[in-house]
């Protein structure tokens, strides 16, 4: 190994003190974010809460946002794809798309569905 493989390998990591450091900043970071979403249902379950009617009609929008934040935190610094390469970042990305996109259609599918099934009523066979 030269020494310029080793300075670059230095540069874009650094030494394991202050890489745990980060790690434990990054898990206070999601254990916070934990307890938004925490917070944010109970203040959407408890009719005499300060913001009850604003987090009643917006916990699922809340909750998701909240969520997609931590898995973007995990994914960069736990899963380790904030140092690798374009490609395995575009394959990843690709992929969270695609899933994205099917679990949206699911939840847009599974709502149109229960509207009209409730105004039909129950089928009889």
């Amino acid at each position: 190994m030269d020494s310029t493989a080793t300075a670059h390998d230095n540069a874009e990591h650094a030494p394991f003190p202050e890489r745990a450091w980060e790690y434990v900043r990054i898990g206070l970071v999601l254990f916070v974010i934990t307890a938004m979403e925490v917070g944010a249902y109970e203040l959407a379950h408890r009719p005499a809460a300060p913001a009850h009617e604003f987090f009643k009609s917006s916990l699922i929008p809340v909750l998701i946002v909240l969520s997609a934040i931590k898995f973007w935190l995990v994914a960069m610094f736990y899963m380790h794809l904030k140092w690798d390469g374009k490609l395995l970042k575009g394959i990843f990305s690709f992929s969270l798309l695609i899933a994205a996109v099917v679990i949206v259609a699911l939840m847009v599918l599974a709502a149109y569905h229960w509207k009209f099934a409730a105004q039909y009523g129950p089928v009889s066979p």
